[in-house]
């Protein structure tokens, strides 16, 4: 079998449908012998009885606890039987001949590691992260809309590729794993998805692994792929994403640097968060005190990331699941 598309199902039911039709339109004319399997991470939302009256061909794997992003991942993948695999969020949207595509870029590319590409917004804008450098202390305490804005195409993001106006292949640091495509032995060699993270930075890690292994990332331009976004963390608790995006970045830089990096990030994660909680609160009472819902949420936000820095385990305890 030419390929096999995975995707990871959590409260998504309603963005799988649109996802699964989007798949099928383009792969109807395509000459790759393909399957799907989707893989429930116990929410238990109807998939299995929408995936059987309407999709009856696609594999279903049911788990009975939340594994997490990666761990899902992987076990869906033993169930699979393609050459190749891609692994997509329920909360996308393919656009033309995306997968056919990336396909063809992968077979085209003998040292490939992670393949992924152009992700956009629900209202077609691009969504830069889809391109990403790996994370460092510095990258992600300066990680400020302005600066990005500023220098869109800095070093310190890694997202020169998006604006280099070059159609073809782009090697990059790390792509986001909303839509990522390797060869099956490649996955298999540089050991998967790694489990020791929940959700988020799973990507950023294989993405690593691969260059340590001597291979290339490539971004592919002249895919396009809607990414809704957030689709598998609305149902989530408040603060989810907020705390366990900084958990899993502090856990990557422990693996990748060592220990002390670890904790020197979580430390400038208290720095910056009293920076911007300092600054929300002096453009509140610039406003006399209108700030508005806007400023209400990134207060929130970054009282989470207080929280957290202080209070790690027990903070963290809070949103993952045990195991």
């Amino acid at each position: 079998m030419d390929l096999s598309i995975i995707i990871v199902n959590w409260n998504s039911v309603g963005y799988l449908r649109d996802c699964l039709r989007s798949v099928e339109l383009e792969m109807r004319d395509s000459l790759l012998d393909y399957e799907v399997v989707v893989i429930d991470a116990a929410s238990y939302d109807g998939c299995d009885r929408f995936l059987h009256a309407e999709h009856p061909r696609v594999r279903f794997v049911q788990c009975n606890r939340n594994l997490g992003f990666g761990r899902a991942n992987n076990l869906a993948f033993e169930s699979s039987r393609g050459d190749a695999v891609l692994f997509l969020n329920p909360d996308t949207e393919v656009v033309g001949p995306a997968i056919a595509t990336l396909h063809r870029r992968l077979r085209e590319l003998p040292d490939a590691g992670v393949v992924g590409c152009r992700l956009l917004n629900s209202d077609g804008s691009l969504q830069t992260s889809c391109v990403q450098s790996f994370p460092t202390l510095i990258n992600q305490a300066l990680d400020f809309e302005w600066l990005r804005q500023r220098w869109p195409a800095s070093r310190l993001w890694g997202t020169a590729a998006l604006y280099a106006g070059n159609a073809a292949p782009q090697p990059v640091e790390a792509l986001a794993g909303a839509c990522v495509m390797l060869r099956r032995e490649v996955f298999e060699r540089i050991g998967r998805f790694s489990d020791e993270y929940f959700m988020y930075a799973e990507d950023i890690d294989l993405c690593h692994k691969a260059r340590a292994a001597g291979l290339v990332n490539y971004y592919v331009p002249e895919v396009s792929v809607i990414h809704h976004g957030g689709g598998c963390s609305q149902e989530a608790p408040s603060n989810f994403s907020v705390v366990l995006m900084r958990e899993s970045i502090c856990r990557y830089l422990a693996k990748t640097r060592g220990r002390f990096y670890g904790e020197l990030y979580r430390a400038s994660m208290l720095g910056v968060a009293l920076l911007r909680l300092a600054a929300l609160k002096a453009a509140a009472l610039r406003r006399r005190g209108r700030a508005g819902a806007p400023w209400s949420g990134a207060q929130r936000k970054w009282l989470a990331v207080l929280q957290w820095s202080v209070r790690r385990e027990t903070t963290v305890r809070q949103f993952e699941p045990a195991g």
